[in-house]
This record gives C-alpha cells, structure tokens and sequence, in this order.
C-alpha cells in the first residue's frame, strides 16, 4: 500500500516547479513600468524598515532617494532568489527520482538555465521590457546556489538517517 502511495504522489513532487515557473512567466508578462514599480515598492519598504530599525526617522524625500540607489540589486537580487527557489524545486524531485551528483546537476541545471532563457525572450514582447543575457547570467548564480543547497541538504540529510538493516528471508 506504502508503495502504491509513493508511486500515486510522486508525479507530483514535480507541481512547485511548474508553479514556480507559472509565477515567473506571469511577472515577467508585466510591462517594464508596473514591474519596475512593484521592485521599486520592495525597495522603498527595505530602506524605511532599515531606517526604523536604525531609529533615523527620514522624509520621504531621503527614503526616496535611498531606495533609487538600491533598486537595481533589488532588481538584480530577485531574479536570483526566484531562480534559486526554481532551482530547489526542480533538483528535490529529480533527487526522490534518484537522480543524484552531477547528472542531477546538469539535468536541474539544463532545465533551469533553459527555462531563464525563454522567459527573456518572452520579455522581448512585452512593453518596456526586453531580452538580457545577463539576467540569464544572475538567474544562472541563483540557479547554481539552489541546486547546491539541495545537494548539500539531501547529502546531511542521508548521513543523518540510520542505516537500514537488511532482513534476512529465513522461509
């Protein structure tokens, strides 16, 4: 029965990646200026909670000022976060496939990489918007950082199980 289970909910270890990639395609379908306005939003909120937590208390003016000259590695930042979060969620199925070490890494990586590539050619139709070679180079180091992570958790987590002990069929 345990088996019947594993094999029935297998296939979908796969859904966090496809909707990953759902969410992905869908924000990068936003034309450059609501994008850009919705990073610029993340940006403005880091600068006045960091201005908070400091106990300086800027005018708009200063936190606006501020979050214009941390915008671009916000920008730059969360394409590297969703790709690394991609990468996670590609590598643990191929992982439960037990598909493992570098072929795990190419095929993750392959899928991944691939997946940056054409969702910047899908920016070149959209307003505002176009294809970068360097965001697939800063999705790439996200790429890269995700499925490292899981190949160090799930090799932690392997030294960490007790080893199973063989039964022996006496009949």
């Amino acid at each position: 029965m345990r088996e019947l289970l594993i094999n029935v909910i297998r296939p979908f270890s796969f859904l966090p990646a496809i909707l990953i990639m759902y969410a992905i395609f869908t924000l990068s379908g936003q034309s450059g200026e609501v994008s850009a306005g919705l990073s610029y939003k993340v940006s403005y909120k880091i600068v006045e909670m960091k201005s908070k937590m400091a106990g300086e208390y800027k005018d708009e003016y200063q936190l606006a000022y501020e979050a214009e000259l941390i915008h671009p590695k916000v920008r730059k930042l969360a394409h590297m976060t969703e790709y690394f979060c991609l990468a996670i969620a590609v590598s643990f199925p191929f992982y439960v496939y037990s598909l493992r070490g570098i072929p795990l890494m190419l095929v993750a990586g392959i899928i991944c990489v691939g997946f940056a590539g054409l969702d910047e050619y899908h920016q070149s139709f959209v307003a505002g918007r176009g294809p970068s070679p360097r965001d697939v180079a800063i999705d790439s180091v996200g790429i890269f950082f995700g499925i490292l992570a899981v190949r160090i958790f799930c090799w932690v987590f392997l030294l960490l199980l007790p080893k199973r002990k063989k039964r022996r069929n006496y009949s």
